[in-house]
């Protein structure tokens, strides 16, 4: 990696494979900012079809999914991205919005990302 962009590229990647995984289906967009140790991310992805059709009978159902689907996508990126980038993860908050098809995580690590990233990508030897 030589530079922010890249670090956002492969977190796009990263963010991408949990859907894809999780979902069966990529992301249609993402955008990344980076806040001190705050890496914000919002997405569209479409709604999961079966979750769809529970929203319109049961929407409790359909929120109590969402939320196990939030944990579990959160404990496989917290894995990935640590393993990528050896930057730890201090918390990280999601939320998706089924009406809009929208998703937001806030991604919290141990110290502020272009610090990290100066230290261990940028030093001169």
């Amino acid at each position: 990696m030589k530079n922010i962009g890249d670090f956002k590229q492969e977190l796009i990647k990263i963010n991408n494979k949990v859907n894809e995984e999780m979902y069966g289906r990529g992301l249609d967009w993402q955008k990344i900012d980076i806040i001190g140790d705050k890496i914000i991310v919002l997405s569209l992805n479409q709604r999961i079809s079966v979750l769809r059709h529970i929203d319109e009978k049961d929407a409790l159902t359909a929120r109590l999914m969402d939320l196990a689907l939030l944990n579990e996508f959160k404990i496989r990126m917290k894995a990935y991205f640590e393993e990528k980038f050896q930057l730890n993860i201090r918390s990280i908050l999601k939320d998706y919005d089924p009406v809009n098809q929208l998703a937001g995580m806030i991604i919290v690590t141990e110290e502020p990302v272009e610090k990290f990233f100066e230290e261990k990508f940028l030093k001169t030897p």
